[in-house]
């Protein structure tokens, strides 16, 4: 099956990951006798930027109305992904596989712990890319949100980071109280965030920052990156924002014009993110480092219904924690000046190709990386391509390949009288230790061209039936690589996308 041949073609592009970051002309032995000094100089800085919850159409590079000047230039300097897609729909799990380099559900973390987190984490056994890149020589520092593991052994000076400043569950306050001008607007999301019982740390310390969130991780990624220095680093910045609670400070909340509350506070809170990210460059370019410097930056998953139209995955369709591109394709860039030429690219990128990426960039490979060297796709003309991408969540499954798009999803009852309105139709706590199954209802079958409908409106299964068959074949093949969930799901939600009735897991 051509899934096979994928693997081949993925082998090779890592074997020529050597040849990242060297110029032109001498030969592989030659390098490989290079001085170590040498072979610093050769290898950029990496910094690996994810956001939370931000949607499609948030920043400007991609139409939407919130002002993100640095976004936009970091954008513009380098390659602006149109199809770049993360491996789950939620944030645990999506963040789990970017830092293993491997789809979430090849070690078991294929749901949110939801409630579990000081006992369940990110398995052991897995190479995290700190830890790569920490092997190849690199500082490595972690800044903002973990989400990966509480426990001890789970954390980030456990898994390959030398400091780290940020907050290991999936969330905290903003801010430590409400001043004027200010912005706190609620969610459902809110009742149990608190500083008290999500702290922030300093390494293993408990601290309690004073400022707004978004502006103290930023001073915290630029101390690490530190002064000029000729010893490479990589750093994974989490930002919190604008992931729930729905809080920004006056200063940010003075720039992020009209609309309702939620319109201004996400605004606000994109602003934060975007002056923080202007910041930065800033500082790489003040320390000469930016022409030598590999940027990343993409959201964990699409925005939320319950922003109440605050943010926009636009074209796409649906939300967080949707199988549909709402909930799986995000902003996506990257950006190396020295070694990457501005374009807007449609080529399928997963979240999965950073750790390949950055390790290939390192001089080096990540152990059981599935994804691919993003740079030299990236050097060459864009061109149809045989990827194939693949989802698992439970019973419910996605296949991307070329423009065809397979989503195979639970059908669910009509929903209770007092249910929400709208696109969520209903939540629900499941019990510990219930596995997801095929709801008695049987499940819906969607195909959409991708190509002539993005925002999934068109279901083409009936017109295409071998197209559907061909991905089912595809998908199972793929599964046989998957082991157990290490937990069950607790959250199902009962939503409703083009009149179908469907049960999410997340």
């Amino acid at each position: 099956m051509r899934h096979h041949h994928r693997l081949v073609l993925l082998a090779a592009l890592l074997a020529s990951a050597s040849c990242v970051g060297t110029s032109p002309g001498p030969s592989a032995t030659a390098q490989s006798a290079a001085t170590g000094q040498d072979a610093k100089a050769s290898r950029p800085n990496v910094i690996v930027i994810i956001v939370d919850d931000m949607g499609y159409g948030d920043m400007g590079a991609y139409g939407g109305r919130i002002p993100t000047p640095n976004l936009d230039a970091l954008a513009a300097a380098g390659a602006r992904m149109t199809s770049g897609y993360v491996t789950a729909a939620v944030c645990a799990p999506s963040r789990s596989a970017l830092l293993a380099g491997r789809p979430q559900t090849r070690f078991g973390f294929e749901f949110n712990p939801v409630g579990r987190d000081e006992t369940l984490g990110l398995d052991k056994g897995q190479t995290l890319i700190a830890q790569t890149m920490k092997s190849a020589g690199y500082r490595t520092g972690m800044v903002g949100k973990w989400h990966v593991g509480q426990a001890p052994g789970y954390q980030p000076l456990d898994r390959g980071f030398d400091s780290y400043y940020g907050v290991l569950a999936g969330a905290t306050t903003f801010l430590r109280s409400i001043g004027p001008g200010d912005l706190h607007v609620e969610t459902a999301e809110d009742s149990k965030i608190n500083r008290q019982r999500l702290p922030v740390f300093d390494g293993r310390t408990p601290v309690d920052p004073d400022g707004y969130l978004t502006d103290v991780f930023t001073d915290r990624a630029i101390d690490f990156i530190g002064p000029r220095s000729t010893d490479p680093f990589f750093l994974y910045l989490s930002y919190t924002a604008p992931h729930a609670p729905l809080q920004a400070s006056a200063r940010y909340v003075a720039r992020a014009g009209g609309g309702s509350d939620f319109h201004r506070v996400y605004a606000a809170m994109m602003i934060a993110v975007d002056d923080g990210i202007g910041r930065i460059v800033e500082h790489l370019k003040r320390t000469g480092r930016y022409q030598d410097t590999l940027i990343f930056f993409v959201s964990d998953n699409g925005c939320a219904s319950y922003i109440n139209g605050g943010c926009s995955n636009g074209p796409l369709n649906a939300w967080k924690g949707y199988p549909w591109d709402g909930g799986i394709r995000v902003p996506y860039l990257v950006s190396w000046p020295a070694r990457i030429k501005p374009a807007v690219r449609g080529d399928l990128v997963s979240s999965l190709d950073i750790a390949a990426t950055a390790a290939a960039a390192a001089g080096t490979k990540h152990p059981n990386a599935e994804g691919i060297d993003l740079v030299p796709l990236l050097n060459k003309p864009e061109s149809a391509s045989d990827r194939m991408l693949f989802w698992k969540m439970g019973p419910n499954h996605i296949v991307r390949d070329g423009r065809w798009k397979l989503i195979v999803v639970n059908k669910a009852a009509p929903p209770s009288p007092d249910a929400a309105k709208g696109d969520d139709l209903g939540r629900s706590l499941r019990p510990d230790g219930l596995p997801a199954q095929v709801s008695p209802l049987g499940q819906w079958t969607f195909l959409y061209d991708m190509v002539a409908d993005p925002g999934e409106k068109v279901d083409l299964s009936a017109r295409h039936p071998e197209v559907v068959e061909r991905l089912r074949r595809e998908w199972a093949v793929w599964d046989k690589g998957n082991v157990a969930p290490g937990w069950t799901s607790r959250r199902s939600i009962t939503v409703q996308v083009n009149g179908a009735r469907a049960e999410l897991f997340n």
